[in-house]
């Protein structure tokens, strides 16, 4: 039997909580005694600052090589918490960045997804929605703006100022290119190329690159639109996209949008993946506010582990059986409270019940 070796980093706020319908799901899998899990717990975040005094402690990451995937939680604290800790030991700044960078995880996958049967999640008209939304966002995770030279400082004159450095090479615009392109081969065919090379440098050599070996890829076919006007496109007629590639700031702010038209970013896994090895996250933030209280959507971080399945392991069916698994029981009007909408009539339930009915289903 083959045994998977996974770090879990619960992290912060609702982490813990949904990271443990996490652990439903892969006991339910492994159940099937075709495979087993090694679950391999570590602190990570603010939790592990407090704890430890290091946002990514060695220990950590010594457990992340180790493993042959990883699946992380939400990071993050309250303002009030947050300012207990030091600028540069911050949890993203100092263990999220950190992580990234040691992985070289440089190619981030978001799913923009909403059957038709989710559509009441979304603020857009069910005309703009139409059978629904299904896109793939492909971001370049580990270079940038996030990665650059940073600067604080006072000039001369006593005015204070920041630099920050935008910085890419020709190795990582064109290996997340060819991520986007093998993506976009897989699916309709479409590649929409998102820049702003009416004004970046650095998007100008992303778009030579890009001409530089679309022609190995003959049968997709390469859309280019500047930034904000896919900002625009993606709430007018979202329908246009299939697989978007971008940059890192720019897939940071588009994706955070993308979870927009579906309501909830609690409705958006991710998979960060890498040459070696991959990481496997929700999208949305740690949600102190309503940390504890069992009401979390854990959609994002089953989503997560069905990633995971698929894209670290091979479990393709597996891993359609979650998300059929969770689409079914939102079709079937149920929902955790914090997606609760006004005027709909959702059957509410906790966080530990949405695990308990997803875990059932794979069982």
């Amino acid at each position: 039997m083959t045994t998977h070796k996974i770090a879990l980093l619960a992290g912060d706020g609702i982490g813990p909580e949904i990271m443990t319908q996490a652990e439903k799901l892969l006991a339910a899998v492994e159940s099937r005694g075709k495979v087993k899990f090694e679950l391999m717990p570590a602190l990570f975040g603010a939790s592990a600052w407090f704890e430890v005094g290091h946002s990514l402690p060695q220990e950590t990451l010594d457990i992340c090589d180790s493993a042959d995937a990883i699946l992380k939680g939400t990071i993050g604290l309250n303002h009030e918490d947050t300012e207990k800790i030091p600028v540069e030991e911050r949890p993203e700044r100092a263990g999220l960045l950190p992580l990234r960078k040691h992985l070289d995880t440089y190619a981030n996958f978001r799913p923009v997804y909403l059957p038709a049967g989710l559509k009441h999640f979304s603020p857009l008209k069910p005309e703009i929605i139409g059978d629904g939304i299904d896109i793939m966002i492909i971001r370049e995770l580990v270079g940038g703006l996030y990665f650059g030279d940073k600067q604080l400082g006072t000039d001369e004159t006593g005015q204070r100022y920041a630099i920050e450095t935008l910085e890419y090479t020709e190795f990582q615009i064109e290996r997340i290119l060819r991520v986007a392109f093998e993506t976009a081969q897989k699916r309709k065919g479409v590649l929409h190329n998102i820049h702003k090379s009416n004004v970046l440098k650095s998007s100008v050599l992303w778009n030579e690159i890009l001409n530089d070996i679309k022609d190995e890829y003959s049968n997709v076919k390469v859309e280019h639109m500047l930034v904000d006007a896919a900002a625009t496109y993606l709430c007018l007629n979202p329908g246009q996209f299939d697989v978007m590639v971008m940059e890192n700031m720019m897939g940071d702010i588009l994706s955070d949008q993308g979870g927009g038209i579906l309501g909830s970013l609690g409705l958006m896994p991710s998979a960060c993946i890498g040459p070696n090895k991959a990481y496997y996250e929700p999208s949305h933030g740690s949600a102190p506010d309503i940390a504890g209280q069992n009401v979390a959507n854990p959609y994002s971080m089953l989503g997560s582990v069905a990633m995971m399945l698929e894209y670290s392991f091979g479990m393709k069916t597996e891993s359609q059986e979650i998300f059929d698994a969770m689409e079914a029981l939102f079709v079937e009007g149920v929902t955790t409270p914090d997606l609760k909408q006004p005027g709909v009539d959702n059957k509410m339930i906790s966080t530990d019940e949405f695990g308990d009915r997803v875990a059932a289903a794979l069982s």
